[in-house]
């Protein structure tokens, strides 16, 4: 069964994420295993992973960031949503920084759904074992991560070169994705190189650069990787992706949070043609048609009475009433304090006050919420502007009936998030 969930109205609450798998030894092998002649780096990284004990982090995880091909291409592999701020760019920047690699010659994509591989390092000491992308810290948790990735590509590449060439490593430099050895003249692209680096031992320790050398760090003409494709209409979202006798499923939504279906008459949407059916959900009611157009007109023509007796009928007026109140109450929040501020202003020969409200805004995406799905009795499949990955799998696991682990996440780019998809 293939199937799209158009969503326009509100966000899925997130799931629980399931607990981190353990990570095996034929788990580790099949990380840093040779991937056809090209190579595939999995790395040892202190403080990746999280074992038994005062819930610290300890250990070495192996987290595969990096991908170097025969056609001299650098894949980094996100485990971040790129939703308009730009970490499908700044993320391959720091490993390209280390690798000495030609920005030319970067890409991105997605990384799976995967715990503790691909986890957000800035929330394990909360406890948190989740891939998920939020508060600021895509690059943040990522930077020791992808420095250490690209330096550690870069030592195994020059090693590689050296032993071809029997010349020293310290002879060797790479500039701009090529690697030269001035004595003999020899020169080699990272892709050239890449199969035999990746039948070397991975090095521990490799040093980091300095960043007084950086080029590429904090170049702020450094072109995004998705600009061009964003500019030119072939970036794909979960909008685009389309499978074979795949249908399409638009919610009518209530008018008010808190509101529940009363009943619905579905006679008319039935009747549009290519409407398959109409469902009740708990948020509304579905329409699923053969294709978007006929769902949405199928929704048009759906009757609905909503039961708003729990629902919330305030509107911003009322709110900001009682959000002066609470402000002003003995119970208002104090975000910071510093001195004695009472005594000043009692002594004070002047007075200046100010209040700053501001209302309750729609978390208003670009980009329409859409999810496709591929289900069959063992496995699904998902398409999505996922920014809470095991979230989501872990949610969609539980709706269909199956493990997380039988829910593959395919995490494409986003029109923004504003709060709607976490």
């Amino acid at each position: 069964m293939y199937f799209r969930h158009i969503e326009d109205e509100s966000a899925a609450s997130p799931a629980t994420s399931p607990s981190p798998p353990e990570l095996t030894r034929r788990q580790f092998l099949q990380l840093t295993s040779l991937a056809g002649s090209g190579l595939t780096l999995g790395i040892l990284l202190p403080g990746c992973g999280s074992q038994p004990g005062a819930g610290s982090v300890a250990g070495p995880l192996t987290m595969p960031f990096l991908r170097i091909a025969p056609d001299n291409t650098v894949t980094v592999i996100s485990k971040h949503l790129e939703a308009g701020q730009g970490v499908w760019t700044g993320l391959p920047a720091i490993v390209a920084e280390e690798l000495d690699a030609s920005w030319a010659q970067m890409r991105v994509e997605s990384a799976p759904a995967e715990v503790p591989t691909y986890q957000n390092l800035a929330f394990v000491p909360m406890g948190a074992h989740a891939q998920l992308t939020g508060g600021s810290t895509a690059v943040a948790n990522s930077w020791q991560q992808l420095r250490e990735a690209g330096a550690t590509a870069r030592a195994m590449l020059v090693a590689a070169a050296a032993a071809r060439w029997a010349v020293p490593a310290t002879d060797i430099t790479v500039s701009e994705g090529v690697v030269s050895h001035a004595g003999t003249g020899r020169k080699a692209t990272l892709g050239e190189l890449a199969g035999a680096a990746a039948k070397l031992p991975v090095p521990a320790n490799v040093p980091l650069k300095n960043p007084t050398d950086f080029k590429i760090v904090g170049n702020e003409k450094l072109p995004r990787l998705d600009a061009r494709a964003k500019s030119t209409g072939k970036q794909q979202f979960a909008i685009d992706v389309m499978l074979p006798e795949m249908m399409t499923a638009v919610v009518m939504r209530p008018p008010r949070f808190g509101a529940r279906v009363s009943s619905f008459d579905a006679t008319q949407a039935k009747a549009v043609a290519g409407v398959v059916d109409v469902v009740q959900i708990p948020r509304g009611v579905a329409v699923v048609g053969r294709d978007m157009w006929s769902a949405k007109k199928g929704r048009e023509a759906l009757s609905v009475t909503w039961d708003e007796s729990d629902a919330e009928k305030r509107g911003t007026t009322e709110l900001m009433k009682e959000y002066r109140a609470l402000g002003r109450g003995k119970e208002a929040l104090t975000v910071k304090e510093v001195g004695e501020a009472d005594a000043a202003l009692a002594h004070a020969v002047k007075r200046v006050e100010g209040e700053f409200e501001f209302p309750y805004l729609a978390h208003a995406t670009m980009e329409p919420l859409t999810a496709v799905c591929r289900l069959s009795p063992d496995k699904c499949e998902i398409w999505a502007g996922c920014q809470f990955q095991t979230g989501d799998q872990a949610a969609a696991a539980a709706a269909v009936g199956l493990k997380p682990e039988q829910v593959t996440i395919n995490t494409l780019a986003a029109g923004g998030t504003f709060g709607r998809r976490a």
